[in-house]
């Protein structure tokens, strides 16, 4: 569950986060800012957050991935868990060694400590795991979409999720193109697509590729 950078040459931005989402997220959301009130109390942050204001409202801005129609300005949220390299890692075992994977992550989001998220504003080719996209089976950003062709729109749910289906979005604005399924893009790690044969004694057909994130170009509007 991560976002992925796929173009250089892009820089993100630094932003804090609402408390109560600081640590929620998976990577990928699509997110926009809020304003909260700048006493002492109301939401938490850094010490260098608090030497701007909206001046007379007493606001200052934070991160969300609760979108409304018109919110703007929109980013890509790089935060999370799982594929970010946190410590210690996920828990390999639970009932007689059952689980190998998709286990209890050990270790700690990273907005955790700061409450930021890192946050891609730039146009260009970006990926999402699918854990972290609009899932619905037949209408969200996954694999087995009927609907969905390269090139397609790509939207915003109200929780930030991205998805080719205009009816679950935010609002009828596009946030991107679809490109493409893919890997992880990894030949270490080598799938079974790579190792297997037609007709081996594991298949009797041609092996499928296992598809774990989505490329799209992020076309964020003002």
């Amino acid at each position: 569950m991560a976002l992925r950078i796929l173009n250089p040459g892009v820089q993100p931005v630094s932003m804090d986060a609402l408390d109560s989402q600081a640590t929620t997220i998976l990577g990928g959301e699509v997110a926009t800012l809020t304003y909260v009130s700048i006493a002492a109390g109301t939401d938490s942050g850094a010490a260098d957050v608090d030497d701007g204001y909206v001046a007379q409202a007493g606001t200052r801005p934070v991160a969300t991935v609760t979108l409304a129609s018109g919110n703007r300005p929109l980013f890509l949220t790089d935060e999370g868990t799982t594929n970010y390299g946190t410590i210690f890692g996920t828990v390999v075992g639970s009932t007689v060694g059952t689980v190998s994977s998709g286990g209890t992550v050990l270790g700690p989001h990273t907005a955790t400590g700061s409450g930021k998220w890192t946050l891609w504003d730039k146009p260009g080719l970006y990926a999402v795991t699918l854990e972290a996209a609009d899932t619905t089976v037949n209408s969200g950003l996954v694999p087995t979409n009927p609907a969905l062709s390269g090139g397609d729109a790509l939207y915003a749910t109200t929780a930030g999720k991205l998805t080719p289906d205009v009816g679950s979005a935010f609002e009828a604005v596009a946030v991107g193109r679809f490109v493409e399924f893919t890997g992880e893009g990894s030949l270490v790690t080598s799938t079974l697509s790579l190792v297997q044969a037609l007709n081996s004694p594991g298949s009797s057909s041609a092996p499928s590729a296992i598809f774990t994130q989505a490329s799209f170009f992020f076309t964020p509007q003002v």
